[in-house]
């Protein structure tokens, strides 16, 4: 994934972590609006969370935080 959508990932991560604590969960749809505007970064994302990484449809944002971290 681009430089981009990590930082993204992180950053909503950040904000969910913020509002709701460290037991939020959240799925891959959380770091694009509700328009498609670009399904081609939106596949790219849920095949890194599904098929790359085998994570449930939610998952905890410390968690999905700390992989993209590593990467």
């Amino acid at each position: 994934m681009n430089k981009e959508i990590k930082e993204k990932i992180i950053a909503v991560c950040d904000e969910k972590i913020t509002k709701k604590g460290d037991n939020v969960g959240l799925s891959f749809y959380a770091f694009f609006k509700n328009k498609n505007d670009n399904p081609s970064l939106l596949m790219e994302v849920a095949t890194w969370w599904i098929e790359t990484h085998k994570l449930d449809h939610f998952e905890k944002a410390v968690k999905i935080k700390k992989m993209i971290l590593k990467e």
